[in-house]
Formats: C-alpha cells, structure tokens, sequence
C-alpha cells in the first residue's frame, strides 16, 4: 500500500513523495513520485557506494556547473533567466540534494509527451513507459502507431535540440560520460527531446566517470581500452570526446534508422561477444566508409548523400576520419550549425504517402525525394544562395549557407546576418519573407534595417523587391549583412 514519506534536502527543507512497492529502478537509481508527480526523488541501487566524491559531484552539477539556473543565482557561467529557462526544457536537470533518509536526488518529473500513452500501439501495453530513442530507431518501431513515428522534419529538429544541449553541456565544462539511446527520451510527434541521468555527468580534472557507457554508444578508444587497469594512463575513460561520438551515433540514427557501425562484417568467430567488442571497439568500422565497404549492408536505400553535403561531410568525419582518431570529430556546435544549415534545405514530399515526408533538397538538378522516389510538383525550384563579405577584405563575398524557397518563407536575422546563428539566443523575429504571387516572386521586408533592391535602393518596411533568377539584393546594409543571389531551376 501507498504511503506518503518525506525527504529531508541538503538545505533543510522537507519534500513529501510516495513510497510504493515496485518503484521504477535503472541501472544506478530507483524513483519515487511526488504526491502530485510535478517531480521525483531518486535514491541509489547501492548506498555503500555513494561516498563524499560523489555528493561533492552532486552538489557541482546542481549548483555552479547547472545551465537551468542563472549565473546570478549559482548556476553555470553564462547563462541567464532566458538560457536557463529554455535549458531546464531540454534537460531533466537534478534540483535538489536529499540527505535523508539517505543520499538521493530531486529532478523534475519528465513532461508528459515522453511517455507512451494508451493509443501508442496496438500490440504492446506501452502506457506509461518513457520515449526511450531505441523505441523509433530500431524494428521496435513496427509495434508503434503511426502518429507516434514523426517524419524526417522532425527527426532532423531532435538532432539539432540534442546538438544544442551537448554543445551547452561542453560549454559548462562537462562532460554526460553516457550519452545514449537510454539517456535522451524523444517525441518524434513534437521534434522534442530531454537529456536524462544528469547525476553521473564528468568534471573534467575534478570528478571522473562512474560508468563506461552503454553499448552502441561507447566510443571506440573506451572499448578498446577497457580491460586495462583503471590506473593504467593508456586506458581511456569517458568525456567529451567520448560524447562527440554518442552525439554522431544517436543523429545517424535519428536521420537513417539504423546503427553506423553495426553491419555484416565479422570481426571475430571466436564468438559473439569478441566479434562485438572488436566491431564496437578497436576495430570499428563505418557502414558507409568510402575506402572500405566490408561493413556496408547489402542493400542501403538511403545513405549520408542524401542527407545534404553539409551532414555528409559531418558524418564522415565522425566515422571515416574521427572513429579511431577523437580530436577529428565534429564538435557539438559544429553539428549545431550543419544542421541548421541542412535545416533551410528541407523540401516537403508532394507524395501523400510517403512516410518521411520532408527532404534535403541539395541536388536541384535531380529533385527528387530520396526516400519515396517522388519528383517535387513545382515547376521550378527557387534557391537563395547567402554571400558573407571576407572579413578584411571590402567588395569579396563567399558562400555562407544556401536556403530552398517555397512560398512564404520566412528569413530570420541569421539569413540576413553573418554574424548571427540561429541558437537559443538568437532574436526569432522574422526579417523578411518570400512569397509567389500571380507566377511572380517577391521578397518582403518586415522588419530588415537597410535592405537594398538590384538597383541600390532602399526598401523599407512593408515594401517588396521583385525577384528573378539571377536577382541579387542586399538583405542588410550592415557591415555583417549578407547578399542573397536567386536561382530559379
């Protein structure tokens, strides 16, 4: 039977929270709920092992080391009421340290999208159960109704939220040590997602790893190195190098549905467990490695091609040039800026019956969708090309990004900006927009400051450049403004 507790915090306030009979019990902790669920209590499997180490590792990553609180407050440095706010919705960051009756941890209860509710499948009870990723990248994901699966679009908006919170988690100066499909919940519904098990999070020089990671998503070096002595200074433990690879395999299967490293090469008929070792460990190698195809399924329908050059050449150096060599890999924030850049290439699908849905139009020469084989209905495909101007030298202008237009797309300031990127902090009011009109297309200024036609004119707000192919305006007279050049196809 049910009763009400109390949890007595490292401040000295008193919390309530429910004991039952069967809490729900991970790996390292068991849960129980608030009489209300607004958030949870979590003690450890094994008290012995909670020592002083690992409440000083607790109380820096709730206090100094925190994202969701303000600098001002005690949380990590540079962050403010704004960051912290929308970072306590991307990470089930701990709050609180229970002291008694034993060592423990409050955190928010995860929002209602990441559990399973009674129409996510008809095979299986899932109500209740959390949105593990391993649920929507794996054959789980046949049990499942198709409302719950999302489309590319959405996939694509998790990989970038994730890359943002691993790139804010490294900012910090910390590290998750297990980042995997277990650790982030997803709702391919919402394009949202929520990094869980904060407590076991590295302090680099300060508090190392509890654990190795989870299989799939221990980076090679880890593996490999894993039987050797914990003193042993060959041995490789778990930070953010070791994240940049979790980060690379959970966007690959985001994107693709599929492992990167688990294909049909045999590394070893010794037996089952060394051949996973190798494949996972010292001898890894890419599904899709361009100089070694022993790896790759027999039959790939969708590759890291089809994806845009920008993600291409990021998977490649996650898993070609970086598996085996960490400093190659591409940090967090440079998958934060690839994906926003893949993100203004999306095209939607004409094909009312194809699953993903969205594509990366990056070939429009050949537009069509990769996943379904449907050629996009329009007759033409309108491109805008960015231009920022070479710093230190006037009048030389290079490629910055690229954007697919379609009717009433938006350009916000990191289209009109160099120097502005589309991440938490970046004003999210729209500069202009493009639009078709009568077979004609338009550019309209909605709030852009110094926005100039072909022919050197101003155009102010509420006010509309006619555009063609060939049509180059300015989109800001700012010494960071961009150029943007029409290519009608």
């Amino acid at each position: 039977m049910n009763r009400i507790a109390e949890a007595t915090l490292a401040d000295g306030r008193k919390i309530p929270y429910v004991i039952t009979d069967n809490p729900p019990r991970g790996g390292m902790k068991y849960t129980y709920f608030a009489p209300d669920r607004s958030y949870v209590v979590q003690f450890y499997n094994d008290p012995s092992k909670v020592d002083r180490n690992m409440t000083a590792r607790l109380e820096a990553i709730i206090g100094r080391y925190n994202p969701t609180i303000p600098e001002s407050k005690g949380g990590a440095v540079g962050g403010d009421e704004k960051l912290a706010k929308y970072f306590a919705e991307r990470f089930c960051w701990p709050t609180d340290l229970v002291v008694a009756p034993e060592i423990g941890i409050v955190s928010p209860a995860y929002p209602k999208s990441f559990f399973f509710d009674e129409h996510a499948s008809k095979f299986l009870e899932l109500k209740g159960k959390d949105k593990k990723s391993n649920w929507f990248t794996s054959g789980n994901r046949r049990f499942l109704n198709k409302s719950e699966l999302g489309d590319f679009r959405s996939m694509l908006q998790m990989s970038l939220l994730l890359s943002r919170s691993i790139r804010r988690l490294h900012q910090a100066g910390l590290a998750h040590s297990d980042l995997s499909n277990n650790n982030v919940l997803i709702d391919p519904r919402s394009g949202n997602c929520v990094v869980i098990d904060i407590d076991s999070l590295v302090v680099p020089g300060l508090f190392p790893p509890e654990v190795a990671g989870t299989r799939g998503y221990i980076a090679p070096e880890v593996l490999a190195t894993m039987e050797l002595d914990r003193n042993d200074p060959r041995r490789i433990v778990p930070g953010s190098m070791t994240d940049l690879h979790a980060l690379a395999v959970l966007i690959y299967e985001y994107l693709f549905l599929r492992h990167p490293l688990m294909g049909p090469k045999i590394f070893s008929a010794e037996s089952a467990e060394k051949d996973d070792f190798l494949g996972l460990g010292e001898m890894a190698l890419f599904i899709e490695d361009p100089k070694d195809s022993s790896n790759r399924p027999v039959s790939l329908k969708n590759t890291i091609k089809d994806v845009g050059p920008v993600l291409e050449k990021l998977f490649l150096r996650a898993f070609a040039e970086g598996l085996h060599d960490p400093p190659l890999r591409p940090s967090a924030m440079e998958w934060e800026q690839g994906l926003v850049k893949t993100w203004d290439m999306l095209h939607k699908c004409s094909n009312p019956d194809c699953e993903k849905k969205w594509f990366v139009l990056y070939d429009s020469a050949n537009p069509v969708c990769p996943f379904c084989g449907q050629r996009i209905a329009e007759k033409n495909v309108v491109r805008f090309e960015l231009y920022s101007e070479v710093r230190g030298h006037s009048g030389e202008w290079k490629k910055h990004s690229e954007m697919d237009i379609v009717n009433n797309t938006p350009l916000f300031k990191w289209h009109t900006h160099s120097n502005i990127f589309a991440d938490e902090k970046a004003d999210g009011t729209m500069q202009a927009y493009a639009c078709c009109h009568n077979g004609e297309w338009f550019v309209i200024n909605t709030h852009a400051e110094g926005m100039f036609s072909p022919q050197g004119n101003p155009v102010p707000e509420g006010q509309a450049i006619r555009i063609s192919d060939g049509t180059v305006f300015r989109a800001s007279s700012d010494p960071r403004g961009m150029v943007i050049k029409v290519r009608i196809i």
